[in-house]
């Protein structure tokens, strides 16, 4: 099993790490679309449409940030989590010495690194198990440090805003986060966000979020509608390509909710870059690949 897995996520990473997905770089080239030529906007979006042509086709890294790795696994019972751990971290590691992966699990107290991607919390990996299904679904997303740092967490009611608990009162979170980022997170970029939850829990819906396909709206209607304004005031805010100005600040909004205590309600947004590197995996519970 381990040498089924290790193969199948090697391949994973690889085609996160250097080809962005379909769906990102359609949004790119709108947004390219929407600049007026000769201008700065407008060059920014040709460098970075320039650097994924160059990705994919010399099978490098989109960016040399190439983050933290994050796993979500969906799989049915009996799958062994050991196993699986033992190849994702090989994976890791190989990934690391081809270079497809920069060296980034560094000590938090003595600053040392490890040099391989692996330490405690390298990688995070997600696990739910799914009572009938055959098959395991494997989610990769590698998010960089730049967007991490710009990410935020509301306690609503927030009266500097001002900030409510309510939807609107999510709007402004969303809005001000946009805001005070600028082009610091590399725009364009994509919001994951979570309403409800605690601290820890809230933070890791956001991110799940992100493994959404743009432009796939959330089941809720209200959550629905409030994607598509935010994303839409978003765009007014002339923040643009990595802060140079423009029409496009973000490329999508994705929401989700969990249930909350009645003292406490949180909005935690996970700011992803534009360079958004995640895929998926199908495969056997023994590893063997079935689609990428």
């Amino acid at each position: 099993m381990p040498d089924l897995w290790l193969a199948t996520l090697e391949q994973l990473i690889a085609r996160a790490s250097c080809d962005l997905p379909a769906d990102v770089e359609a949004a790119l080239r709108a947004g390219r679309a929407a600049e007026a030529a000769g201008g700065n906007a407008a060059a920014a979006f040709d460098t970075l449409l320039e650097n994924v042509d160059l990705a994919r086709r010399c099978r490098q890294p989109l960016c040399q940030d190439t983050g933290a790795i994050l796993l979500w696994v969906t799989a049915p019972p009996g799958v062994s989590q050991d196993a699986f751990r033992r190849a994702a971290e090989a994976a890791v590691a190989s990934a690391t010495r081809a270079g497809l992966l920069r060296q980034n699990s560094v000590d938090a107290i003595t600053g040392h690194n490890s040099g391989n991607n692996l330490g405690p919390g390298n990688p995070t990996i997600h696990w739910h198990e799914e009572a009938g299904r055959q098959t395991v679904e494997v989610s990769l997303l590698l998010k960089g440090g730049g967007s991490e740092n710009v990410g935020a967490q509301y306690a609503l009611p927030d009266s500097s805003l001002p900030a409510g608990r309510d939807l609107e009162g999510v709007r402004r979170c969303l809005l001000h986060a946009v805001h005070r980022a600028q082009g610091n997170g590399c725009a364009p970029g994509i919001l994951g966000v979570c309403i409800g939850g605690d601290r820890a829990s809230g933070y890791a819906e956001s991110k799940r979020q992100l493994l959404r396909p743009l432009g796939v709206r959330s089941p809720h209607p209200e959550l629905a509608a409030l994607e598509e304004r935010v994303l839409a005031e978003a765009n007014t805010l002339g923040i643009g390509p990595m802060g140079y100005g423009g029409r496009t600040t973000l490329l999508g909004v994705a929401i989700g909710a969990l249930n909350r205590v009645p003292a406490s309600y949180f909005v935690s947004i996970s700011y992803l870059c534009w360079a958004c590197r995640h895929h998926r995996v199908e495969a056997t519970p023994d590893g063997r690949q079935l689609a990428l």
